[in-house]
């Protein structure tokens, strides 16, 4: 999930732009902000490299990001970035919609395309199998949890939980027995949504389904009911949650990475945010394990993705491929790529290096990129092990297909109420969600008759 941090300016479709002397000036999206200083060092330097082994294109990076509320909008005006960042939530609608290029050609034409992950290209992807984006970082989502609270609860961080039941056994023994949050559940800002898909995925259900080419909400699923009932007992039998029940992502990191939270949802990555944005001081308190279950034996699958947007041009489109190729690409498959990038985050205290992803290439690729990074690492492997070991048992399902984050938005009330209001009707409240998502699911799909 990208949390919305800045908003995006006008911009002129790249059709009528172009730089001195003929130069292609290419807008992409994902440069880091100035406050993560060794990641920006990083990106500026790929603009330098990528610039001079590609003369006549001219790199212009944009620290803008996803914003559910107004990127729909942008888009359709054209006045968007050559290259565009958006969460794994997006690119099914946008390709069904035509508003953002296959990229198949370019793409298939690298040495490497067949040693892609099909996991990862799959919800990048239209039924023919063209492909229209690259992804970055992808994840699966686990269960961040505290080491040095799980010992002051009287519980082995070596062994944190792997059902839900534990989860909620655990996160009581550690609220009662420390004082702190056992578990921070997400609620506002589309994430109560979200996570609650997650959590829905893990009880054995789903929130939408494609009947006769048309997507509808299925929110009223014993899964996310069941789901919702757990969050409810922790909430008002067990006192588990804490105090501070509307959280976003960040709120929940923040809790966290101040000792305050015992657990949460999120994946490895969260733990560069932890360290390098909120200051966690005793970072080898940080552990992940991997999604605990309730009968659906998988987790969700995410991560940011950079597509092409149908207002780039030709001359534009071609050379933002090469960007994606060359800035996303052949870094995460690179041994010599991902040794320099390590390094240079190694200089820097602050970074996170070897945090575990999901594998954008197959094994034998990660396991070479895994060796040639080891001196560089600096963050404590053996506390993700309980993630990486569990991730191959689970099956990874991609965030709901169409219009994900109107059913996140439309369950954020849903989680707030249950967790804010102790006689919460969960039927109704699902009920009243999925009526309210499917009328705008079938105005929207109509509309694109």
């Amino acid at each position: 999930m990208t949390v919305t941090l800045t908003a995006c300016s006008a911009l002129t479709p790249s059709k009528s732009g172009g730089g001195s002397g003929g130069d292609v000036i290419l807008r992409v999206q994902g440069m880091p902000p100035a406050t993560d200083k060794a990641e920006l060092k990083l990106f500026k330097q790929q603009v330098a490299d990528f610039e001079k082994a590609n003369p006549g294109i001219k790199v212009k990076g944009s620290t803008t990001v996803f914003d559910p509320l107004t990127f729909s909008a942008k888009l359709a005006g054209g006045n968007v970035e050559d290259v565009i960042k958006v969460p794994l939530t997006e690119p099914q609608r946008l390709i069904q919609q035509k508003q953002v290029q296959s990229i198949s050609s370019q793409l298939r034409s690298w040495g490497h395309f067949k040693e892609f992950n099909p996991q990862v290209l799959k919800p990048l992807s239209d039924s023919a199998g063209q492909v229209y984006g690259v992804p970055q970082n992808p994840y699966a989502q686990g269960l961040v949890y505290n080491r040095a609270l799980f010992k002051a609860a009287g519980l082995d961080p070596d062994k944190p939980p792997t059902t839900w039941q534990e989860v909620r056994a655990d996160a009581k023994a550690i609220s009662a027995k420390t004082g702190k949050a056992g578990f921070v559940q997400e609620s506002k800002d589309s994430q109560g949504g979200w996570q609650l898909a997650i959590l829905s995925y893990a009880f054995g259900g789903d929130l939408e389904a494609q009947q006769g080419g048309k997507y509808t909400a299925t929110l009223t699923g014993e899964a996310t009911k069941n789901a919702l009932g757990l969050l409810k007992d922790m909430r008002w039998s067990d006192d588990s949650l804490g105090r501070n029940l509307l959280n976003n992502q960040n709120d929940a990191i923040r809790q966290f990475a101040a000792g305050q939270a015992g657990m949460f949802i999120g994946s490895p990555g969260t733990f560069r945010l932890a360290k390098t944005q909120f200051g966690m001081e005793h970072t080898d308190d940080f552990a992940v394990a991997s999604m605990p279950q309730s009968g659906g034996n998988a987790t969700l699958t995410g991560g940011d993705i950079y597509m092409v947007p149908k207002s780039a041009d030709t001359k534009h489109a071609a050379a933002a491929v090469k960007w994606l190729i060359f800035a996303y690409a052949e870094p995460q498959y690179s041994t010599a790529t991902a040794v320099s990038q390590a390094k240079s985050l190694a200089a820097d205290p602050k970074s996170a290096v070897g945090v575990p992803t999901l594998p954008v290439f197959d094994a034998a690729r990660q396991t070479a990129i895994n060796a040639a990074i080891k001196p560089y690492v600096n963050v404590k492997l053996d506390n993700f092990a309980p993630y990486t070991k569990g991730l191959g048992k689970l099956e990874l399902k991609p965030e709901p297909p169409y219009e994900a984050q109107t059913l996140y938005a439309a369950l954020d009330p849903v989680v707030q109420a249950v967790l804010t209001q102790r006689d919460a009707d969960i039927d109704a409240l699902l009920a009243k969600a999925e009526k309210d998502v499917n009328a705008k699911l079938a105005t929207d799909q109509s509309n694109q008759k």
